[in-house]
């Protein structure tokens, strides 16, 4: 459940339980082990991991050997309320702890009979490097770049559940990028909760200064330089970007590099100023759509997506109008919109003047409504263009079609066969849908 690092996590996991001589079972009800990597950015989801829970307790009632884990975020932000409400969960592990996940297994094999499950919760732990790996896209590698965050907005669980941030040094980056790319990945998705603040957490909160090997200064933007030097390397793209800490040179680097996606996830969160302060996000409006602007210069094609919410603690009707005027200046490719939900532990679920569910509820619906039309409209006016296509996989829903994603990370299904995958393909769209396009491959001139 959850974000990219939670999905690269659990390739981590994945390689963890295969060194230990594990192999995929079919269905949870075949499993020896079964763990749930779990995220607690808001409510909901949260709410699906004890309700995931409640299903695997028939499970461990008719298999006792079957060990039960507990991952990641909400592992660290709720490990006793898990013991508590789930008794039966044998291994409670967050985020900063997967490399102790073998030796837990181990321990809860050697127990007979029933007892408390082992937590394992130090957020201040440095990530050691070379975990195992097995990584579940055939053409795209997840690569983490930073653990962790500093930020500490307001509404926002993350530091808490993932510590404070963490670079990786640069030579464990692209030695990781070259054997993805030694093993066959076209392109890699360089991963953190913030990456235009790599390099910064050397000796700033970061359990060991030592894990970074960077001089001083050196930044995104430089990383970026150097992974995109790795040969055979197509695709470089990045996640997620806060707005405060964008520098020219990181737009520079996303403008000169041939290989790096004409794409930047950036979160705006809301329209409105005094929104903004509450929720210690560090921009104003202006300075996020001044920011946008810029970047659409120095950057043609150039898709911006991002993230939203509505409902923070006291918004007022006003103050959302200039969340919808926002969408309507800027208009984003794709947003992800959320209703604000209280957070453990953060400063904002201490805030007054909490909005009504209902009045969240009709104020998402009408976002969301308008986000939708604009995006109709952007891809409207892309059909019959021919656009740079990575083959992910086949169709699911398609007999005979694949789909892969442009540069600017459009999704794109198009009639093809299997041993497109992995290629670079030139595609004509024909429809355009709110999620992407159908298409044709392009006649060669």
């Amino acid at each position: 459940m959850g974000c990219q690092m939670n999905e690269r996590d659990s390739e981590t996991v994945a390689g963890i339980l295969h060194c230990l001589g594990y192999q995929p079972a079919q269905t949870p009800a075949e499993a020896d082990f079964i763990a749930l990597n779990t995220c607690a950015v808001r409510a909901k989801p949260e709410h699906k991991v004890f309700s995931k829970l409640g299903e695997l307790r028939r499970i461990k009632q008719e298999r006792p050997q079957t060990i039960i884990a507990v991952l990641g975020c909400v592992a660290q932000v709720a490990a006793q309320e898990i013991a508590r409400r789930a008794p039966y969960v044998d291994i409670i592990i967050g985020p900063r702890n997967y490399a102790q996940l073998a030796q837990a297994i181990k321990t809860v094999q050697r127990t007979s009979a029933p007892n408390d499950p082992v937590i394992v919760t130090d957020s201040h732990k440095t990530i050691p490097e070379a975990l195992p790996v097995r990584r579940t896209t055939p053409v795209s590698a997840f690569v983490n770049v930073t653990y962790g965050c500093n930020n500490f907005c307001t509404y926002c669980v993350v530091p808490y559940a993932r510590g404070r941030e963490q670079s990786r040094p640069v030579q464990e980056i692209v030695a990781e990028v070259e054997q993805a790319v030694a093993e066959g990945y076209k392109e890699v998705t360089l991963l953190g909760q913030n990456v235009n603040s790599y390099g910064s957490g050397a000796g700033q909160g970061c359990p060991s200064p030592t894990v970074m090997s960077q001089e001083e200064g050196y930044g995104f933007a430089d990383l970026l330089a150097e992974v995109s030097r790795v040969e055979e390397l197509e695709r470089i793209r990045f996640t997620t970007s806060h707005p405060k800490d964008i520098s020219v040179s990181l737009l520079a680097a996303i403008a000169g590099l041939p290989n790096v996606c004409e794409h930047l996830h950036l979160p705006i969160q809301a329209g409105d100023d005094e929104v903004l302060a509450r929720m210690g996000r560090g921009y104003t409006y202006e300075q996020y759509r001044h920011l946008v602007e810029a970047a659409r210069e120095r950057i043609p094609g150039l898709s911006i997506t991002t993230d939203v919410m509505v409902g923070f603690p006291g918004e007022t009707e006003e103050q959302f109008h200039n969340t919808l005027r926002a969408f309507e200046e800027i208009r984003f490719d794709q947003a992800f919109m959320f209703k604000y939900s209280d957070r453990p532990g953060t400063r904002a679920a201490e805030m007054p003047d909490k909005v009504p569910e209902a009045v969240k509820q009709a104020r998402l619906e009408q976002l969301v409504a308008l986000q939708n039309e604009t995006a109709r409209q952007i891809n409207q006016k892309l059909v019959g263009k021919s656009f740079e296509v990575l083959v992910a996989g086949a169709d699911a829903k398609s007999p005979g079609k694949v789909r892969g994603r442009t540069r600017t990370n459009r999704l794109v299904i198009f009639p093809g066969q299997e041993r497109l995958i992995g290629k670079l393909v030139q595609v004509q769209t024909q429809e355009a849908y709110l999620w992407g396009f159908l298409g044709e491959i392009a006649a060669q001139s």
